[in-house]
Parts: C-alpha cells; sequence; structure tokens
C-alpha cells in the first residue's frame, strides 16, 4: 500500500461554500464546536477526502472521539490505501476500548508495509469477556504466524496472554525478541515484570540490568526499572530515583515518586524535603499537600497537617484530605472550627456541596457529636431536600439519638419514592428488629431487601439477626455464618457469636468473640454483646 496520490481538483458546490466560510471563520476565532459541527456536515455531503482528514484532525484536537472516529471512518472510507487514515482510525478505535476494530485496520496496515501501534490493543483487551478475548487472541495469534519478526505485534501477543493468566506461556513468547536484540527495552521490562508476578524474584531483574549497563542514558528504562524494584527492594529503588533525580532534578514526577519512598522507608524529613520542592516548583500541588498533611500528622504536627489538608483542592485526594482533617480537628476538640471550615467549603464549591454535607455529618457522627450531626444533616436535607443518602445519613443519626420515629419516617420517605430500594429496606428492617418488638414487619422488610440483593453481607446479617429474635435459630446461624464468612466484620461477628452462644455452642462463641477482639477491641456493639450475656473471656 502506497501513499495515496494527492486528490486532483474540484470545485466545491455552491451550496457548500458559504458553510466551509463558516467553518473556517468559526476556526480562526477559535468557536471550535461551531467549526467541527459544520465540517462534519459538509464531510458528509461531500465526500470528500481532504475535508474528511481535516474534519478528523479538529475532532481529535477536541477530543470529541465519536466525531473523530466518524470523520475518519469516512477519510479511510474514501481513501483505503491511506496508511495516515488507517492509523489514526486504529489508535482512536484502539484508546476507545474497540481493539477488535482496531486490529482490522492494522492489519491493512502491516500487510502494506507500515507500522502499527499493536500494544495499544491491550488496554481494551483487558475489558472484554473470555470469549472475546480468546478470538482477538487467535487474530493476534495468526498475523504474528504471518509477520513472525514484527516486534510490536509480538509483544501485544505477550501482553495479552499476561492478561489472561497465561504468563509461561507469555514469557516463552519474548525469546525471539531476545535473539533479535537482547536489550529491546520494553521486551527487557515485560520479562522482569512477568517473572515478578509468577514470584520468580531470584535474577528477575537481570535482562533489564544488562539492558541499562548497555543503555546507561535511558532514562525511560531506568524509570521503569526503579517503579519494579518499589516492589522487592526499596532501598535499591530509591538509588535508582536517585540516579534519575541527579539528572532531572526539578522533574516533579521523579520528585513525588522519591517522596513516597522516602515515605515508606520512614524517612519522613527527606520525604517532607521533596513535597516542598514540588510546592516550590507548583508543581503535583494537590499530591504535595496531601502527603504533607501525612507526614505532619505522623510526626505529631498536627496543625500543619490540618493546614496542608486545607490546601487540597477538588480532585483525587480532596475527599481523603477532608476526611483525615475533620477527624483530627474533632479528636482535638475543634468542632465548632470545623463547621465554619467547611462552611467555607461549601461556599467556595458550590458543586460539591451535598457530598460535603454528607461528609461532615459522617464524620460528627463518627466522633460522637451527634447533636452537631443532627443539626448539620437537617440544614443540608433544607438545601437538598430530594437527597436520598441525606436522609438516610439523617436516619442513621436520629436511630443513634434514640429517634426511632424520626429515623422510621426518613426511612420510609426514601422507600415510598423508591420502594425497591434495598439499602433502606434493610436499615428500617434492622432498625425494627433490633430496638422494637416488631419482628414479623422487620422480617417481611428485610425478605424483600434480600431478593433484591440476596449476596449482600448486610442484608444476610439482618436476616439472621430478625431470625434470632424471632426464635428460629439454625435458620439465623445459617444467614449469620454466611454473612461472616463474606464479611468479617465485628458486629456480624457478635450477632453470630449471641446465636451460638444461646444454642449452648459455647466454645464456637468464644472464638469467633476472640477473633473479632483481636482486630476491634473497643469495638461498642461486640463488647456490649458479651457483657449482656454476662460471659468472662478471661476465665475462658
Amino acid at each position: 500500500m502506497e501513499a495515496a496520490p494527492e486528490p486532483p481538483e474540484r470545485a466545491f458546490p455552491d451550496d457548500s461554500v458559504y458553510p466551509l466560510l463558516v467553518a473556517e471563520f468559526a476556526l480562526r476565532r477559535r468557536e471550535y464546536d461551531l467549526a467541527l459541527d459544520t465540517y462534519m456536515e459538509q464531510a458528509r455531503a461531500l465526500d470528500d477526502a481532504g475535508v474528511a482528514a481535516h474534519t478528523a484532525r479538529l475532532a481529535q484536537f477536541m477530543r470529541r472521539d465519536s466525531d473523530a472516529i466518524r470523520a475518519t471512518q469516512l477519510w479511510v472510507e474514501l481513501e483505503p490505501d491511506n496508511l495516515e487514515a488507517r492509523l489514526t482510525l486504529a489508535n482512536l478505535l484502539a484508546r476507545t476500548g474497540r481493539p477488535g476494530d482496531a486490529l482490522t485496520h492494522m492489519e491493512a496496515i502491516v500487510r502494506a508495509g507500515g507500522l502499527a501501534n499493536f500494544t495499544s490493543l491491550v488496554r481494551g483487551f483487558n475489558a472484554m469477556e473470555p470469549g472475546a478475548q480468546r478470538r482477538l487472541l487467535d487474530r493476534v495469534a495468526a498475523l504474528l504466524d504471518e509477520f513472525p519478526d514484527n516486534t510490536q505485534l509480538r509483544l501485544c501477543k505477550v501482553l495479552m496472554l499476561e492478561g489472561v493468566g497465561r504468563q509461561e506461556q507469555a514469557l516463552a513468547q519474548l525469546q525471539p525478541v531476545f535473539e533479535e536484540n537482547p536489550y529491546q527495552a520494553q521486551a527487557v521490562v515485560m520479562d522482569a515484570k512477568l517473572r515478578l508476578d509468577m514470584d520468580r524474584r531470584e535474577g528477575a531483574f537481570d535482562r533489564l540490568v544488562a539492558a541499562l549497563e548497555e543503555q546507561p542514558e535511558n532514562t525511560r528504562l531506568r524509570l521503569q526499572y526503579a517503579r519494579l524494584l518499589t516492589q522487592t527492594d526499596m532501598r535499591e529503588a530509591q538509588r535508582q530515583f536517585q540516579i534519575l533525580l541527579e539528572a532531572a532534578p526539578e522533574d516533579p514526577d521523579l520528585l513525588f515518586s522519591m517522596a513516597l519512598i522516602q515515605r515508606e522507608m520512614n524517612d519522613l524529613e527527606a520525604a517532607r524535603e521533596n513535597l516542598e520542592r514540588l510546592l516550590s516548583l507548583n508543581a503535583r500541588t494537590d499530591e504535595a499537600h496531601y502527603y504533607l498533611g501525612k507526614t505532619a500528622e505522623e510526626q505529631q504536627r498536627l496543625d500543619d497537617a490540618v493546614m496542608h489538608y486545607m490546601a487540597v483542592q477538588p480532585g483525587r485526594d480532596f475527599g481523603t484530605a477532608n476526611d483525615r482533617l475533620a477527624r483530627l480537628m474533632l479528636a482535638a476538640g475543634r468542632s465548632a472550627e470545623l463547621g465554619v471550615y467547611f462552611d467555607a467549603l461549601r461556599q467556595r464549591y458550590p458543586q460539591l456541596a451535598e457530598q460535603l454535607y454528607a461528609l461532615e455529618v459522617e464524620k460528627l457522627m463518627g466522633g460522637q457529636h451527634l447533636p452537631e450531626a443532627s443539626a448539620v444533616v437537617d440544614r443540608a436535607l433544607t438545601e437538598f431536600p430530594d437527597s436520598v443518602s441525606l436522609r438516610y445519613s439523617r436516619s442513621i443519626v436520629a436511630e443513634r439519638l434514640d429517634n426511632l420515629a424520626e429515623a422510621e419516617a426518613d426511612l420510609r420517605s426514601i422507600l415510598a419514592r423508591d420502594p425497591d430500594n434495598s439499602t433502606a429496606l434493610n436499615a428500617l428492617g434492622y432498625m425494627l428488629a433490633n430496638r422494637t418488638e416488631r419482628y414479623e414487619e422487620a422480617a417481611e422488610l428485610i425478605a424483600r431487601a434480600l431478593a433484591l440483593n440476596p449476596q449482600e453481607p448486610a442484608i444476610l446479617d439482618s436476616w439472621g439477626w430478625v431470625k434470632y429474635r424471632l426464635g428460629d435459630y439454625d435458620e439465623a446461624l445459617e444467614y449469620l455464618q454466611r454473612a461472616y464468612r463474606a464479611f468479617p466484620d465485628p458486629e456480624v461477628a457478635a450477632h453470630l457469636g449471641e446465636v451460638l452462644w444461646v444454642m449452648g455452642r459455647d466454645e464456637a462463641a468464644v472464638a469467633i468473640w476472640d477473633r473479632a477482639l483481636t482486630s476491634s477491641p473497643e469495638h461498642e456493639i461486640l463488647l456490649e454483646t458479651i457483657q449482656r450475656l454476662g460471659v468472662n473471656l478471661a476465665d475462658r
């Protein structure tokens, strides 16, 4: 397949000239949406490869993948021998999770003597169901038989074999690559990773180290080596990152990785220094503030920790930072100050206000600040009256304050709008079973939740508990054991232990409680259960 010749010039139809001028002037004014929409219409109307290619490039620039795919498909249809068109479409399809369609175009490219990025197929491959994975792997294997010297294709097969758990076969597929080039960078990294995955740590890095000795300036290869080392040898990983930093002392990604390694090795002062360097470079600032907060917390510099957590902006670490901040402030008796802070956050980020209310209520409940939690969630529901999550939170607060009628009203309000809300059904049923004698009503609610979500451990626990309340100990034991196997939570352990105890299986009950107390020695429900039953674990 040779590059397509320049198409002959032809005049555009009169009714297309004006729209194309509109699109071009919109592009110059940076009105990109208008430009792209107009070009999309004209590309379809004109069946012109040049317009289709121009439209595809604009759609890619705007990251409108579906439009880019449609425009490039038209481009390929009009110029099937154009390698750029085929490659563009293959890459778009691979990136958007359509590896089978992408491979069709890659096959055409490689048969025409072009280069295709076969390893880009792997991301979509890993999301496919097993049968589709097998079929795609068979297509890759058949193409590799046709082009056995294509390294990218072979590495694609290696990654696919790894993805389906066939590491031994994947490792064997690397040997032809090493025969051709013993230091091929991608292959030596894959070799080390496969050996680590197979727990063959002895000599896992031999090829990679040899490749680095041959290519000491290959920073990308050294970076991959350093990252793999974090699984086995943190000190050597640190040494490799230091080599990389000496060559690029202000690289934010290297500074951040080094700081994480230093934290892992408990060298908190060195980590702090590198994180502060990130702030001075105005790079990865949210991550730097978050880890500076954690570092300050671990060093008992609590005011500094709060300051850094407050500086984290919305993003990946925002929720966790505010979770930790709230816990610190409540532990320090600064609940009023925390309320002011959350109010300020909601004003600054109104789009996150509902989530921030939920987080504040959750932390107040966890810190046993129940009246404050009640006041906050009441205020939240005046702003977000249709919020199911906030109404559910208010029901929990009300129950803990022994306002069972209010808790029930909120849960029934949720069920009035969503009768199949299994969480609300279970919560109401469990509360009635645990806090009242309305056992039959509780059983009906929990049965509905169980029918909707039969494997949920919390619902299995509730069903076992209501059956215990109704005196059906055998069924109670069966469901509580299922719940405990799925989720060995201390509250489930308390319930399971109680049923075993009343059934006369004292040793089994004590074993369950002992195990739960080891991980949760201050769990309120667990301790209350043991005390109520008059059990002295020290005597057993």
